[in-house]
């Protein structure tokens, strides 16, 4: 219940209300992708000048691959069960979005960490990265899969083009939130103890002000997404609720074999429960359009990021600290 006190998620709960209200209260878009750049840019910083210091150490080495294991293990299971009762575009499509992550998620975590004054390492904000592309290769590998199988099914007046994987290669891994992320960390990286003391007005002191602002988006959007949940089968509903509960379990059973400390070995876990909602849903409507957009996007917006940021995130942590401390 404290965590529900913070500051921050009270403004998520209060866009959640808001937007429920149907208030016409909102975020401009251009102010909204300052928001988003800002906390990127931010927590590359902070991954960066923690790296410094520690360095590049086998620890480091073992909690990439983890997160490397995990985005390609959890879409190919999400897929295997979703497409038992969703079509194969569907179920690819929502594979991708639940095999990569919530930038959103990751720092809310972050921040929940540094709250109760649990460590955790600079190099999971790398890990994050690194998570956000192979779900999104795997759907658009298995989408033109489906076409081949289906070609001959297909109306003749609306033929479905092969989408070049180059070009979702190239998409993936130039993203300008990726880039910028990477680039604050290496940043972070050369400029060490100096750059931090420099950037800590910019990168501490107004980054729980400006976290507590985009939530308060992420929960108006949250609620007007909610009515994307109408109608749609219960399976689907269960998927958005508990397909991340046992992501988090893989990860946590993943982290406990391979020894990773228990802040790390939560961030792993709430990486792996969430779901993105910007990245991959922008990707998919080009790479898949035979899938519907109000599936996995509806799903991971309505339903998977407020569960994870009121109680998922409280969840995964103090599981971790029980299984890995």
């Amino acid at each position: 219940m404290q965590s529900l006190l913070d500051p921050a998620i009270l403004f998520f709960i209060f866009g959640l209300v808001a937007g429920r209200l149907r208030s016409n209260l909102e975020v401009p878009p251009q102010i909204s992708r300052f928001l988003s750049l800002y906390l990127l840019m931010a927590l590359g910083l902070k991954g960066g000048f923690a790296l410094e210091k520690s360095g590049l150490t086998v620890d480091v080495a073992v909690s990439l691959g983890c997160a490397i294991a995990l985005a390609i293990i959890v879409p190919a299971i999400g897929y295997q069960v979703l497409k038992r009762f969703l079509s194969g575009f569907d179920a690819a499509a929502i594979a991708a979005t639940y095999g990569s992550v919530s930038a959103v998620t990751f720092i809310t975590a972050i921040q929940y960490l540094e709250n109760h004054s649990l460590d955790y390492g600079g190099h999971m904000a790398a890990a994050m990265a690194l998570m956000e592309s192979p779900a999104i290769i795997m759907a658009v590998v298995l989408a033109n899969s489906l076409r081949q199988n289906n070609g001959a099914l297909s109306p003749p007046d609306k033929p479905h083009a092969q989408v070049p994987l180059s070009k979702i290669l190239h998409e993936s891994f130039t993203d300008g939130a990726q880039l910028l992320l990477l680039g604050a960390m290496l940043i972070g990286m050369l400029t060490g103890e100096a750059g931090q003391a420099v950037m800590a007005p910019f990168s501490v002191d107004l980054f729980k002000g400006m976290l507590a602002f985009f939530l308060l988006d992420m929960g108006l959007m949250a609620a007007r997404n909610m009515g994307e949940l109408k109608h749609q089968s219960a399976w689907l509903l269960a998927y958005a609720l508990f397909g991340p509960l046992l992501h988090a379990g893989l990860a946590l059973a993943l982290a406990w074999a391979a020894g990773i400390a228990p802040g790390n070995g939560a961030l792993l876990m709430v990486l792996a429960a969430s779901a993105s909602y910007i990245a991959v849903p922008a990707v998919l409507r080009y790479a898949i359009p035979e899938a519907k957009p109000s599936l996995y996007f509806g799903m991971s917006m309505g339903l998977t990021f407020p569960f994870n940021i009121l109680l998922g995130i409280p969840l995964y942590v103090s599981t971790a600290q029980r299984v890995l401390g």
